[in-house]
């Protein structure tokens, strides 16, 4: 048996790893010193050359001689008699972790630029109830990485051998899926408006506050933009800048996008599947099926008519009400026969919608009064005792606000459904982006019904299911429906012989 490959002994990093670990270390080294760095260059005319260089090479040094110790120290295993994946770090401080091989979820193989120059990987191991990665190891060839991660998610019993047989002879991955890269500029121009808006006035601002504190003859002259702005027409001034703000939301979404997920592949492999993706750092994750708690189906209208679909996959999190980032996977850029694939292989089955439930008539009547007619009065209150602007262009401002939160609310109220089957539980929701949530009942954990007593008279009420990656609520419906629906899950949790892990 080779030695590489006997996980059961105490085994050291791939040693080009050493030069991860010195730029790693380098680093957060000029994270935590950049402002002595920064005088040394601001004063460096100033300085004792051979004092500012000479002490620059010890630093140097001194990083290259703890980068190495990092390297030594380091060493990982699997402990077949408590199966536990272990693993011995610190140089100074020594640090022992232990991981359950049973509650692993997600084990990924990363791989930055330094680390491609290299030839060296990174895995990571992920376990429900935690915000970070439990566990890491910044250096260790791709065939090895490759071979640690199928022992750790499938904590097999197996002997090294037998596996690596197995695993060489019968278990090459087969290629499945490969999102192209028009459908990843589909997805770009179409999705996530709000998060990139947000990178850019996060960077916007962020330079503009730099360059304010910069000398005066470098200072940006703001008015320019606005006196340049002030000689067109309103009209004309408005358009230039709603095109501009989503000219550049549209660049920067689509670079984000396809930066992120180029390449992506989906593969299997025994009885889990590979996501591997990524232009500048390259991932690679091994997903469980079996520890799928949640799917979500994203489409929004162009979407559709592009053929195009988000896939988001919510493993196992400590936190039902907000599942955490590092326990969902998204498939960006599925055609509907890749999006049916993918669901074919985590379920085994294509979900159906049977059985077709609506909510009340009181909920778009609850949304209107909250969502529109409550933000009206508030404005309205305050226009009356600060005017801060005039009636005449409140009253524009209010009838562009109602036909625009009026359209979301009417959508949202008819995407509003929950359909139930023998298998599944597919609840759909969203105004533009149309979401179909799915969940195995034998993955519920909780349900919670709810019903307030001015709500007893009109028998309506609303149902939560409580799931390892997350709840899924339906609200104002027919309680007696709500009712019978709660006990057919309960029959179908207490009679299921499946694991919800």
């Amino acid at each position: 048996m080779n030695k590489l490959t006997d996980f059961s002994q105490p085994q050291r990093q791939s040693l080009p790893g050493i030069v991860v670990m010195f730029a790693n270390t380098l680093q957060k080294s000029v994270r935590a010193f950049w402002p002595i760095l920064l005088i040394w260059i601001v004063k460096i005319e100033t300085l004792n050359t051979f004092f500012v260089f000479g002490g620059f090479i010890v630093a140097i040094l001194i990083i290259a001689f703890f980068s190495y110790l990092q390297y030594y120290f380091f060493t990982f295993h699997i402990d077949d008699e408590s199966n536990e994946f272990v693993i011995h770090k610190g140089v100074l401080n020594k640090t022992r972790i232990s991981i359950q091989l049973h509650k692993i979820q997600q084990v990924n193989i990363n791989q930055s630029l330094i680390q491609r120059l290299v030839g060296v990987y990174k895995l990571e191991i992920d376990t429900a109830g935690s915000d970070k990665k439990e566990a890491s190891i910044s250096a260790i060839s791709h065939d090895l990485a490759t071979i640690l991660k199928e022992r750790l998610i499938h904590h097999s019993q197996l002997e090294n051998s037998v596996f690596l047989k197995i695993n060489q002879e019968e278990n090459e991955p087969t290629s499945l899926i490969k999102i192209r890269l028009s459908s990843l500029i589909k997805i770009g121009f179409t999705s996530n408006y709000v998060k990139s808006f947000a990178l850019l006035l996060l960077f916007f601002s962020t330079i503009m506050e730099n360059l304010r504190q910069v000398s005066d003859t470098t200072q940006i002259n703001e008015d320019q933009v606005t006196n340049y702005l002030d000689k067109l027409p309103m009209l004309t001034s408005i358009t230039i800048v709603i095109v501009s703000i989503f000219g550049l939301v549209m660049v920067v979404n689509l670079v984000r996008t396809i930066v992120k997920y180029f390449n992506f592949t989906i593969q299997k492999s025994r009885q889990a599947i590979i996501l591997t993706y990524g232009l500048i750092s390259t991932k690679s994750t091994l997903l469980n099926p079996n520890k799928v708690q949640q799917i979500k189906i994203i489409q929004n209208y162009f979407q559709k008519k592009f053929n195009v679909t988000t896939i988001e996959i919510n493993q196992a999190s400590s936190n039902l009400e907000k599942v955490k980032e590092k326990d969902k996977l998204q498939v960006p850029g599925c055609t509907d026969s890749e999006r049916d694939a993918i669901l074919s292989l985590l379920y085994g089955q294509l979900p159906i919608k049977e059985k077709l439930y609506l909510p009340n008539w009181r909920k778009l009547a609850i949304n209107t009064f909250f969502l529109m007619i409550v933000p009206i009065l508030i404005v309205l209150f305050l226009n009356r005792k600060t005017e801060f602007v005039t009636w005449t262009e409140l009253y524009s401002y209010v009838a562009v606000f109602i036909v625009f939160s009026g359209l979301l609310i009417w959508f949202s109220y008819k995407n509003y459904k929950l359909f139930v089957s023998n298998d599944f539980i597919i609840k759909q929701n969203g105004a533009w982006d149309i979401e179909n949530t799915i969940v195995k009942p034998n993955k519920i954990q909780a349900i919670t019904t709810q019903q307030f007593f001015w709500q007893k008279v009109t028998n309506i009420g609303s149902v939560t299911l409580s799931t390892a990656g997350g709840n899924i609520s339906f609200t104002t419906g027919n309680y007696s429906e709500i009712k019978n629906l709660v006990n057919y899950w309960l029959f179908q949790i207490e009679n299921s012989n499946k694991n919800w892990m």
